[in-house]
């Protein structure tokens, strides 16, 4: 008996255009329409050393040059810097089985928790840790000549940049997808920070109201609304720039264990995977508008955190920790429709995929994971058969380019700008033609005006440089002591009025609670600086202090 299936250009490449396809038996579907290739033995990175750390990320991150994973040291917290492996070939002049000693970026004093690197430079990576810093480094193509060798002498890796994130734990970092030097962070108290790499004294926003650990973050394409989840079980919505509390909260999975969050490319839709109140695994999708959930579907009873993936060519994996197996879906019409299932007897613990502008296209190589199982780093290659010769264009869409759209201080100054994208045939870069997604706030967004002295213009970042950027700063002349610190007096908005012109009072009782919000957010806004500089000035005299003990 014949029977319709959906369309599917993974499934079926000789008839992608038709909208339906007749089965003619059940062997049919059984046709591997996107595979996952393991590599080769030799091609594996062997003896790696993973952190023991419990803190749920996913340990392991890739450019389009390196992979960074954390790593299990004493004396400290430390991450690894290697070269990006290939389930294709061997990398040249590296061996796969790593030497028991070798170069570590070592200056986080705790354990490195989560690492990110940037879109825009495949040699920039961004670390943060349990000692509650958020560290920048730069890595050479030098670092790794005569790896290996007789008279080889591994030398760490020094951070071009340390930022006093918190008092507490970084728990996850995270770049700007489109906007240069600007990294967001998650932080134990409950926070996340936002840092233009070219002025971190302090964050350049904070974003608010969480009630416990924040447990994963994501951007959308173009940077300009940021979803977390958090252990007390809600989903936020947050425009970056405005800092302050949510603009959208919702109730996420019922569960308390790992909630997973990622943005599904230039849809306006999330996708977020938890555990329901009886412990079983579920993936959920949700409307960016008002946090409304479209559809959530269970996928099975086991214990290990989902870490979600999101590819461009609108399929979504899911890799569970402790799974064996990869599933992966394809997303149509608010709906995930299963493709296939990578399976494997060695269980993941962590996983990152390669960004697509470096993947092989010549073999039609649509993602690349890295699985960190057991002591070695697997890379699996997802590939389309297709028999077709030349460039597969309907599965290969432009992926994010290198260059930015604009910089940090276009980003937090308001600027709005549809990314760069590339032309995985030719390499040519150009503009999306995705309008960037609108700030789905419901009050006016409060002032961006800083009561501190207006800074400097932005200098150019060079992160190769050691040392900052040469800045003065006269704290003593233009920072305010502590007891001039005064919240703005209440009374005005306890005296205020709403005018109920026209026929609608409800619609001016609506008009004035927006007021009302945007001027409370103005007032935290400016309490929040005035903390700022106060904490700064301290430790300036701190500072100041210490150099007249050193100097007697």
């Amino acid at each position: 008996m014949s029977r319709f299936v959906r369309a599917s250009k993974y499934r079926f490449a000789s008839t992608a255009r038709y909208h339906w396809v007749i089965i003619s038996s059940a062997a049919d579907l059984l046709c591997r329409h996107v595979f996952g290739q393991p590599a080769k033995k030799e091609y594996i990175i062997e003896n790696v050393k993973v952190t023991n750390n419990a803190w749920d990320t996913n340990i392991i991150a890739a450019s389009g040059k390196y992979i960074s994973i954390n790593w299990n040291a004493s004396g400290g917290g430390a991450f690894a810097i290697l070269p990006l492996p290939s389930p294709f070939n061997p990398i040249p002049g590296f061996t796969h089985k790593l030497p028991d000693t070798l170069p570590l970026a070592r200056s986080h004093t705790a354990s490195v928790l989560d690492t990110d690197w940037s879109p825009h430079d495949d040699s920039l990576v961004a670390s943060g840790g349990d000692d509650g810093k958020l560290m920048i480094w730069k890595v050479e193509d030098s670092s790794f000549e005569g790896w290996g060798s007789e008279h080889w002498v591994p030398k760490d890796f020094d951070p071009v940049w340390r930022i006093d994130a918190s008092p507490r734990k970084v728990g996850q970092v995270l770049f700007h997808p489109t906007a240069s030097n600007v990294v967001a962070c998650s932080t134990g108290d409950y926070t996340v920070k936002l840092w233009d790499l070219a002025r971190t004294e302090d964050p350049r926003n904070v974003l608010s109201g969480h009630n416990d650990a924040i447990q994963s973050l994501a951007f959308n394409s173009t940077g300009n609304l940021l979803v977390t989840t958090c252990r007390d079980r809600k989903l936020r919505l947050f425009d970056p720039r405005a800092g302050g509390d949510a603009v959208r909260v919702t109730d996420g999975h019922g569960g308390i264990k790992g909630a997973r969050v990622v943005w599904m490319g230039d849809h306006d839709r999330i996708a977020t995977t938890g555990f329901s109140k009886m412990s079983d695994r579920q993936i959920a999708i949700w409307e960016t508008g008002g946090l409304g959930n479209l559809k959530t579907t269970t996928i099975d009873q086991s214990s290990g955190v989902v870490m979600p993936f999101w590819s461009d060519n609108n399929i979504l994996f899911l890799a569970g920790k402790g799974d064996g197996n990869i599933r992966y879906y394809e997303y149509e019409n608010d709906s995930l429709f299963p493709l296939d299932e990578h399976k494997s007897s060695d269980p993941q613990r962590g996983m990152c995929f390669l960004p697509r502008r470096a993947l092989n296209v010549a073999d039609c190589e649509i993602a690349r994971a890295y699985k960190i199982a057991g002591s070695n780093i697997e890379p699996i290659a997802f590939i389309v058969p297709r028999r077709a010769d030349g460039f597969q264009s309907d599965i290969f869409p432009p992926a994010p380019s290198y260059e930015p759209s604009m910089n940090a201080n276009d980003f937090f100054s308001g600027k709005n700008a549809p990314r760069k994208v590339l032309d995985l045939s030719s390499g040519a870069s150009f503009t999306s033609s995705a309008p960037p997604s609108a700030v789905p706030i419901p009050s006016p967004a409060p002032s961006m005006t800083q009561t501190a002295s207006a800074p400097a213009p932005e200098p150019a970042y060079s992160p190769s440089a050691p040392s900052a950027p040469s800045r003065s700063y006269s704290y003593s002349a233009s920072i305010p002591t502590p007891t001039t610190v005064e919240p703005p007096s209440p009374a005005p908005v306890v005296q205020r009025k709403p005018s109920y012109g026209g026929n609608d009072p409800d619609n001016a009782l609506l008009e004035e609670n927006s007021q009302l919000k945007s001027e409370l957010r103005e007032a935290r806004e400016l309490i929040r600086n005035l903390e700022l500089q106060v904490e700064a000035q301290r430790a300036n005299a701190r500072k100041a202090a210490q150099a007249l003990l050193d100097a007697a």
